[in-house]
């Protein structure tokens, strides 16, 4: 799937920029499915730059926090959950270019991909108009998220704010459960299900590791309670 020059105007005036090179904005929208030329090392590239990006903006703002606070912080900042909701709130799956099969198994709506993509995109950023400009896309981006900030909030883990959200509400506490386990050692993906009896709400998520399973759980709960 290609994205109608329509689709590339309305990112690039999302993200307050315009590409000189639109073929490296269309690389960076390449998933791996459609091409073999896709947006991994651009990818790569983003993941590091938004990493500084972050971190100098989180030294600068808050000159009191110490190393660890600030290392949950960033943390929470560049996960892939925030970087998919930004990329959500863009509306870039509009301009995605994924395979059939992706597309078949509605890729464009993937969290994974949405963060993954929106990486790249800060490292073509970067390739092009350097360091500067794409602090000032990123930050442009993060404005909300970071004037928004809750210490108390943001420096705890998904499941402990799920916890003290249905605690503070008089809920039953969440049950989460192993329930398959694909593959060995080092290359074993665990899937979890969390149930929230009272609401009757039941998620499924997976990652390499139970603990990240079960977080990407209480994250997705979360979600769903506070917009209740």
């Amino acid at each position: 799937m290609r994205p109608n020059t329509k689709h590339v105007e309305k990112l690039q005036q999302n993200i307050n920029y315009q590409f000189k090179d639109i073929a490296l904005l269309k690389l960076a929208l390449t998933h791996r499915s459609a091409s073999k030329n896709n947006n991994e090392r651009l990818e790569f590239l983003g993941d590091s730059v938004l990493g500084v990006v972050i971190s100098y903006e989180l030294y600068r703002r808050f000159p009191h926090i110490d190393e660890g606070k600030l290392s949950r912080l960033r943390s929470f900042l560049v996960k892939g959950e925030t970087l998919s909701q930004i990329s959500a709130e863009l509306g870039l799956s509009e301009a995605f270019i994924l395979g059939k099969g992706e597309l078949k198994s509605a890729g464009s709506g993937r969290r994974s991909i949405h963060a993954d993509v929106l990486e790249a995109i800060f490292g073509a950023v970067f390739l092009e108009a350097g360091f500067k400009r794409v602090s000032q896309v990123i930050l442009g981006l993060y404005q909300t998220l970071l004037a928004d900030i809750n210490l108390d909030d943001s420096l705890k883990d998904a499941k402990t704010q799920l916890q003290e959200y249905l605690q503070k509400h008089n809920q039953k506490l969440p049950k989460y459960e192993l329930t398959k386990t694909q593959g060995r050692d080092h290359n074993a993906v665990f899937t979890v299900n969390c149930f929230l009896v009272e609401q009757k709400i039941q998620i499924t998520q997976k990652a390499k590791s139970i603990k990240k399973a079960e977080q990407n759980c209480a994250q997705v709960l979360l979600e769903r309670l506070k917009a209740l």
